[in-house]
């Protein structure tokens, strides 16, 4: 019971390797520790996407990437050449960070106009699309309209931040965002999920996905309890 409650845990993960100085040989170790924890996909950086897919062909795990990372300042016909050129080399899920600037003003048709951009060239190839509102530097009402944005376009998950910010995943932030999901969009926590405590209690809240860095240690970490628990 114990293994099978790790493996849940583990499919709610995207394994992070998007720091600016992990070499190539870090970035194959973590595809390939990936695969043996059982993860629901790998985040690399844009250029190793067709590395990864290769290094994870055999398994079920996913190979994803960024658009607009990390400060989502880019144009929206820059995000689509992300997509499609990470799409093209076997991408399957893509997490698209919006221009928060845009947000702050308050510029929903734009924010639409762009969110439906990354979605419609994502769908097309058959992936799913993470939308990241990076929360730190938003009021709670621009997260909610966000949120229905983000489902009126057809999105596949909100996501709180990239880890890059000034803050996290905080459960208040979660908690309005799957009220605004509705249970219609997953709701994805990122920046700060470091224990497996973190991790078991945003599965029990209703997060869909967790971007992780220090996967290795939150799963051995489940491991341990469990084996306590059921000894």
């Amino acid at each position: 019971m114990g293994q099978d409650r790790c493996a849940e845990i583990a499919r709610l993960i995207d394994h992070s390797l998007l720091h600016p100085a992990m070499s190539d040989a870090e970035l194959e170790a973590g595809c390939r520790a990936a695969v043996e924890w059982g993860v629901a996909t790998v985040c690399v950086k844009p250029y190793f996407v067709g590395q990864a897919r290769a290094l994870l062909e055999a398994s079920e795990v996913k190979p994803g990437t960024t658009i607009g990372f990390p400060h989502g300042g880019h144009a929206i016909s820059v995000k689509v050449a992300e997509a499609r050129t990470a799409l093209s080399q076997g991408a399957g899920e893509l997490d698209m960070v919006i221009n928060v600037g845009k947000a702050k003003g308050r510029q929903w048709g734009y924010l639409e106009d762009e969110i439906g951009a990354v979605v419609e060239v994502g769908h097309q190839a058959g992936a799913l699309v993470k939308v990241i509102f990076e929360n730190c530097y938003l009021e709670e009402e621009e997260k909610r309209q966000l949120c229905r944005i983000s489902r009126k376009m057809g999105a596949d998950f909100v996501k709180t931040s990239t880890g890059f910010g000034s803050g996290g995943a905080t459960d208040d932030d979660l908690r309005l965002m799957l009220e605004e999901a509705a249970g219609e969009i997953g709701v994805k926590a990122a920046g700060g999920v470091r224990t497996y405590a973190d991790a078991a209690r945003l599965k029990a809240m209703g997060v869909g996905r967790i971007g992780a860095t220090r996967t290795e240690q939150i799963l051995e970490e489940c491991r341990r309890q469990e084996s306590r628990g059921s000894g």
